[in-house]
C-alpha cells in the first residue's frame, strides 16, 4: 500500500513538472540549465529516475513561479496564468471584482 502511494505522487509530480514546462515552452534540457542543474536532471525527474530533493522543489517551482498550492492543485491546468489573473483584480475594489466574476460566470454558461 505504501510503496503505490509512493508511486502515484512520484508519477503526479513528474507529469506535473512535465505539463507544467511544456506549457512554458521549454525543454527539459534547458529547464535544468536555467536552474542551474545537469543538462539531464528534469529528464530524470520526468521519467522518474529520480525525484528532486526538497530544495530542489522549491527550485521547480521558483521556476514556474508558482507556490506549494498551486503546484499541487489538480484543477489549476495553468497556475502561473491563475496567479497573474489574481495578482491583477486583487487590487480592484469589491464591486469591480464582483462584475469580473459575474463575467465569468456568464462566460461558463454561454460557453457551455
Amino acid at each position: 500500500m505504501r510503496e503505490e502511494l509512493i508511486e502515484e505522487k512520484t508519477k503526479y509530480l513528474a507529469e506535473r513538472i512535465a505539463s507544467l514546462r511544456t506549457q512554458k515552452g521549454a525543454s527539459a534540457r534547458d529547464m535544468s540549465l536555467q536552474m542551474g542543474q545537469a543538462d539531464n536532471y528534469i529528464n530524470n525527474i520526468e521519467n522518474r529516475k529520480t525525484i528532486p530533493s526538497m530544495p530542489g522543489f522549491y527550485y521547480i517551482l521558483d521556476y514556474f513561479g508558482i507556490d506549494e498550492l498551486e503546484f499541487f492543485d489538480k484543477g489549476a491546468q495553468d497556475p502561473e496564468l491563475l496567479r497573474s489573473i489574481m495578482d491583477e483584480i486583487r487590487p480592484l475594489d469589491r464591486e469591480t471584482q464582483e462584475h469580473i466574476l459575474q463575467a465569468i460566470i456568464g462566460m461558463k454558461k454561454h460557453k457551455g
